[in-house]
């Protein structure tokens, strides 16, 4: 029988290091990691430059770099290219949040997964046979993954924490959008091969109302710890004041997976109901079903996005609801930092920046906005 799920949350008063230093132990981090080991971190960037609410703050992702290397000097940050029909680099997001910095700082590796290598993975699901393509680099080169997700409303998900984060591993954007109606079974095989244990969830702000981009900012002011990405997504559920079970996503996982735990069952250091802010909703716009049907509906998928009359379909769209972002600025952006890498130095010739130990580590997050 797996021992209970234990979750670490507190106030973000303190600031993120302490925090999440405290949560380490509380989930007895070192009992899964030796010094040598690689971890893997994944934040949530999901917007071309730093958005509350929306994406992990770059300090929390610091500050986590910070007190893994208490327990390993291997450490990866990284992402896959964002977005699907209009997607975006994420190397450029590493640029503009200064998570490429990290690399400097504390001789880390911050890595752009559409980059890299990839096999696939291959299984079957109402009657189809789906290939998910995945980095070799989590695959077979990590020994731990960590998520850093945030708690917000998703207008095709209904929300996005721990579970769904993983959705961004998928290297190709494109092929993210061809399996948007096998979602569920998707992102549960993609946790299982990647063997993601450990979520830090940034709960510093939190998106109301109509996610993933767009919403209601919450201020929450907790972090929470955990080694187990279901109880999280429970957790965070309770937090938001969201039953798990309206969730279709985390619906299946329980009935067909059976990988849901109850939250009456987890080890918290304290009081999780004392933390409960503002009760999280989903309100969708009109204009967002003709995304929320082409995310169930594989035929309708293809429509949207494949088919001759893509273009013609989403340039409609926009008649009636602004972008997410500005493509012909991102565009720019891109041929910019394209230009900007031809002339920049390789941080390969650089010597990495010696360890950080815990007390030698306070004083980078020591200005960071409490």
């Amino acid at each position: 029988m797996s021992s209970p799920a234990r979750i670490y949350l507190h106030a973000l008063d303190p600031g993120y290091l302490r925090v999440i230093q405290a949560g380490f132990d509380w989930v007895n981090l070192g009992a899964k990691l030796k010094w040598g080991d690689t971890v893997f971190v994944k934040p949530n960037l999901t917007y071309p430059t730093f958005r509350r609410g929306v994406m992990t703050n770059p300090d929390c992702v610091e500050a986590v770099v910070i007190a893994l290397k208490d327990y390993t000097d291997r450490i990866i940050v990284g992402e896959a290219d964002s977005g699907g029909y209009n997607p975006f680099s994420i190397d450029e997001v590493f640029a503009k949040t200064g998570i490429d910095q990290l690399e400097k700082k504390y001789g880390v590796r911050v890595c752009n997964l559409s980059r890299l290598p990839y096999r696939t993975i291959d299984f079957s699901y109402k009657k189809r046979q789906l290939t998910v393509p995945l980095s070799v680099l989590l695959l077979d080169e990590t020994d731990l993954m960590m998520t850093l997700p945030v708690p917000k409303i998703h207008m095709n998900t209904r929300v996005s924490m721990a579970v769904k984060n993983q959705w961004g591993c998928i290297p190709e954007p494109s092929m993210r959008l061809k399996l948007h109606p096998f979602f569920e079974k998707v992102v549960y095989e993609v946790n299982k091969h990647l063997r993601v244990n450990f979520a830090v969830v940034d709960g510093q702000y939190g998106l109301n109302r109509s996610g993933p981009m767009r919403g209601e900012v919450e201020s929450l002011g907790w972090v929470m710890v955990a080694n187990n990405i279901y109880a999280a997504d429970v957790a965070c559920c309770h937090l938001m004041q969201v039953h798990p079970r309206s969730v279709y996503y985390l619906r299946y996982l329980e009935t067909e997976e059976h990988e849901l735990p109850d939250i009456a069952s987890f080890e918290f250091n304290q009081d999780w109901q004392s933390f409960v802010r503002a009760k999280f909703y989903l309100r969708r716009d009109w204009t967002d079903y003709p995304g929320l049907w082409a995310f169930r509906s594989p035929m309708l998928s293809y429509l949207a996005y494949y088919s001759p009359l893509a273009g013609i379909l989403h340039k409609l769209l926009y008649l009636f609801r602004e972008p997410f972002y500005d493509y012909a600025a991102m565009k720019g952006d891109r041929q910019k930092y394209a230009l900007e890498e031809e002339h920049k130095p390789s941080l390969q010739s650089a010597p990495a920046s010696p360890s950080h130990s815990r007390e030698e580590a306070e004083s980078p997050l020591s200005h960071e906005k409490r």
